[in-house]
Formats: C-alpha cells, sequence, structure tokens
C-alpha cells in the first residue's frame, strides 16, 4: 500500500496536505507514524519537502 493509501483509509490525507503545505516536517512525521511508516517518516518527510512540486504540492 502506498504512503497515500495509508493515508487516506487511516483518514489523514487531509491533514497530511495541510502539514505538508504548512511545512510542518514534526506533524508530517507524526501522521506517518500513525500509519505504522515510523522507520520511514523522517525519510518520507524530507523528500517531500524538498521536492515538494514531484508530489504535487
Amino acid at each position: 500500500m502506498t504512503t497515500n493509501e495509508r493515508l487516506s483509509v487511516a483518514g489523514l490525507l487531509t491533514e497530511w496536505d495541510m502539514a505538508v503545505k504548512a511545512r510542518n516536517r514534526e506533524r508530517m512525521i507524526q501522521l506517518l507514524a500513525q500509519v505504522d511508516l515510523s522507520e520511514q517518516a523522517a525519510s518520507i518527510a524530507d523528500s517531500v519537502l524538498a521536492n515538494p512540486k514531484r508530489y504535487r504540492f
């Protein structure tokens, strides 16, 4: 399951989008942890923040 699918199923996709747009790395990591991505959370957040256009932000 993709990251977006996990966030969507958990009802967190809107919160994720808001956190990304606000460039709130801490909140992004918290949300990823809620969908069992704790180990990769920092890496995912950093990737999205480094190149938001690639992820359509």
